[in-house]
């Protein structure tokens, strides 16, 4: 019998009809799996059998949930199996444990939906309705209430993880928790930043908050304004010059600077500068745009149109920028979250992303070769665009040791991105987007490394860029590890050592063991 035919009977081959659709679910369009099987998990029981029958046959193994991933770590060549959880979506109140049960395959707005409707609470995710939360999580997935309730893991209660036993050649599933007395506390810790595919496989996780008492689950996990005051604001390409580039990006930055502290009233407020490059076709002069600022604040606070109007003001005020300021309205909760992911997830193609955590704001020579980058019409690529979200807050008030998610101090993420259709172009897009981000942070090796007075603390692990392990594109001395994980890395290997030492997970920016 083969290798192939040992696989579960429940495994998707290249014979089976719907193989063909399992190979292009991911979110990349430059990456396509193809594995000698697809297993779709529909249970814990089913990824135990997966991984254990890999075990056995010596097959490579990934895993995906929601197909979100920027780099090619489910469907990597010698990949042979991959674990894919997009069927196990449930989503529910787990009496016995006290918190609420979410599946690893659940799409954000699912989970979104579901625990608003039934209950009034959520958790601070990621704004991107069709994010898996499998990955989402383990990399510390923020969004729109990080500044007023943290990261999704400062709620993180439990999960359940299958795991490899070197010794026997099986998998087993064990439940991790946040208490510190839990044997397999470590293992929870890790799963809080350490990012996805470096420890087993997680099924299932429950949220809780830390300070969350008694039984009523309306009460255990944060509750979001029923309605929020939004703002859009338009800064058109023709009136965006550099120097009022220069000062729109200074001024965002600074606001963010004197405003993330956890107890600031500003925490209300959730802002995003959506800075965009020349597009393919070119747009009708007009509709052309060079920024978009959208913020969102809770409209149940008594002073939130005067918490929006003054951020308005400072960060668009200047006479220079001739902004395009769009009617305010109230939506609710759900209404305001779906913008958000509306806005999102349009970009859908062949893409390339970086990322940075910025403890203030750039550079006034950062901001220039943004700008020069983003009006450069001979890039190759469909769209590109740089999005810096609000962070601090809540978020900030957590120890950077206390979960695997290190970059507490941070004021603002950064999010680099290029999309395009045609794999003809994917060499120069992918030479484009290099050279942005190494001339935005040229003083700093190519990479936003942490230095002493400067405004970068690094990466994050969600928006995985493989350039940060090349020697080429990051020349800081500072390893790609420390951009992503800083010194909460050596204790991410103790524990990569106790439950996957053969690193049967494993991917170019995987945990390694000591």
């Amino acid at each position: 019998m083969s290798n192939t035919e040992r696989l579960p009977v429940t495994a998707i081959t290249p014979a089976d009809p719907g193989y063909a659709a399992l190979t292009t679910r991911g979110n990349n369009k430059r990456f396509t799996a193809n594995p000698e099987a697809f297993h779709v998990a529909t249970s814990t029981a089913d990824v135990v059998a997966a991984v254990t029958e890999a075990l056995r046959s010596g097959k490579r193994i990934a895993v995906r949930s929601g197909g979100h991933g920027y780099e090619d770590f489910s469907g990597a060549p010698g990949t042979q199996l991959v674990v894919d959880l997009g069927e196990m979506t449930a989503v529910a109140f787990d009496a016995e444990r006290n918190a609420f049960m979410v599946e690893a395959g659940a799409r954000l707005d699912d989970v979104y939906r579901t625990l608003y409707e039934g209950w009034g609470v959520a958790v601070p995710a990621g704004n991107s309705a069709t994010v898996g939360l499998g990955g989402h999580v383990q990399g510390g997935g923020y969004g729109s209430l990080n500044r007023r309730h943290g990261l999704i893991v400062d709620h993180l209660h439990a999960l359940e993880v299958v795991v490899t036993d070197a010794a026997t050649g099986e998998a087993r599933a064990v439940v991790a928790t946040r208490d510190a007395d839990d044997p397999h506390h470590d293992l929870w810790w890790a799963h809080t930043g350490g990012g996805g595919g470096s420890f087993g496989i997680v099924t299932r996780y429950w949220f809780r908050s830390p300070d969350a008492t008694g039984t009523d689950p309306e009460q255990l996990l944060p509750r979001p304004s029923a309605e929020m005051l939004t703002s859009t604001v338009l800064f058109p390409r023709a009136t965006l010059d550099k120097p009022a580039f220069r000062t729109l990006v200074g001024a965002y930055g600074r606001w963010h600077e004197r405003n993330s502290a956890p107890d600031s009233p500003c925490v209300h407020l959730f802002a995003s500068l959506v800075l965009l490059g020349r597009q393919r076709p070119r747009p009708e002069e007009g509709q052309d745009m060079g920024a978009v600022l959208v913020t969102h604040v809770e409209a149940d606070r008594p002073d939130a149109a005067q918490l929006l109007q003054d951020f308005l003001d400072e960060v668009t005020g200047d006479a220079a920028l001739s902004p395009v300021v769009l009617p305010t309205e109230t939506v609710p909760w759900l209404v305001s979250k779906k913008a958000l992911s509306d806005a999102q997830d349009a970009e859908i193609g062949r893409q390339k992303v970086k990322s940075a955590n910025l403890l203030g704001a750039f550079t006034d020579d950062q901001a220039d070769a943004l700008y020069d980058f983003l009006d450069d019409a001979d890039a190759v690529h469909d769209s590109s665009l740089v999005a810096l979200d609000s962070f601090g807050g809540r978020t900030s008030a957590v120890a950077p040791d206390a979960t695997a998610a290190a970059q507490r101090d941070a004021v603002l993420k950064v999010l680099f991105m290029s999309t395009w259709q045609d794999a003809a172009l994917d060499e120069a897009a992918l030479a484009w987007m290099r050279r942005c981000y190494g001339a935005v942070f040229a003083k700093t090796g190519g990479v936003p490394a942490p230095v002493p007075g400067g405004n970068a603390d690094g990466c994050f692990i969600n928006f995985a860029d493989v350039d940060t392990a090349d020697p080429e594109q990051n020349t800081s001395g500072v390893p790609w590890h420390a951009l992503y994980f800083k010194d909460n890395y050596r204790r991410l290997q103790a524990v990569k050592g106790v439950y996957d030492p053969a690193e049967v997970f494993r991917h170019p920016l995987s945990v390694r063991p000591a």
